[in-house]
């Protein structure tokens, strides 16, 4: 079967779902949404774990609910799968005149550099921050407004000097921090001081060329295979973990990092 009548029958199932499912008749824009980004959220699941077989399923998923969301434009008279493939190929090349035009650009930050340049002079989006989503998540919303910031000078020239904001900023958050009582409203001098501490992370790892959404999911997920370890051993040696004190909880911890390296 060739690409495009695998494609095809995508299409042809999904406009059957529609119809003959009362689940997906009941469905609109508002309620798939959901749906659609849990599935990304899956799709870079995948990928980082490094499981081919996952992400083969999950893209397969994530395809799905573009097909949906477009045959819903269908219905509306808004637009069709069709329209929607030939305006991100069409944009994909206005954007990329280093492949498809006579445009030099021999480094990756050259060509955001000239992505950025397009957006705003052949697609008319005008100021710093335009179409950036308000509903990304924080991480991800605090990246890309700093990369929008960057693509007009507004950045550190040196690593070291954004070093030394992320230690600036730890040190204001420092000197505000009192632990509040359990249920109790925080400190607002600290949640904006945290929020800097975050925010200029965020900026770290941009630079750093790390994705700090990615980065934080792939740390959580450690530790709570580490923690569950930890369990595990403590229970093999006749113990409850949620009884321990910290210092046995933090040997079992110990225990289990090296036990999954």
């Amino acid at each position: 079967m060739s690409v495009g009548e695998a494609l095809l029958e995508l299409q042809q199932l999904t406009e059957r779902l529609r119809r003959d499912c009362p689940w997906d008749r009941e469905q609109t824009a508002r309620t798939i949404v959901p749906h659609t980004v849990e599935e990304a959220y899956e799709v870079a699941d995948a990928a980082l774990a490094g499981d081919r077989e996952k992400l083969l399923d999950e893209l397969g998923d994530l395809l799905f609910q573009v097909y949906f969301l477009a045959l819903l434009l269908e219905e509306e008279g808004a637009g069709d799968l069709e329209q929607v493939a030939r305006a991100v190929h069409d944009k994909l090349v206005r954007r990329h005149p280093h492949v498809f035009g006579d445009v030099e650009a021999r480094t990756a930050g050259r060509v955001r550099e000239n992505w950025e340049r397009i957006k705003s002079e052949q697609e008319g989006r005008e100021g710093i921050f335009h179409h950036v989503p308000a509903g990304l998540p924080a991480l991800l919303y605090a990246r890309k407004i700093q990369r929008r910031a960057a693509t007009v000078g507004f950045d550190y020239p040196k690593l070291a000097g954004l070093l030394e904001h992320v230690e600036r900023e730890l040190a204001e958050l420092v000197d505000v921090a009192v632990e509040p009582a359990p249920e109790s409203e925080p400190d607002p001098r600290a949640v904006d001081e945290l929020g800097d501490v975050l925010f200029s992370t965020v900026n770290l790892a941009r630079r750093l060329n790390v994705d700090p959404e990615l980065a934080l999911r792939q740390t959580s997920k450690k530790f709570v295979e580490r923690v569950e370890r930890a369990v595990a051993l403590a229970e093999d040696d006749g113990k409850q973990w949620a009884k321990l004190p910290l210092e046995d909880q933090d040997h079992y911890y110990d225990l289990a990092k090296e036990a999954l390296r």
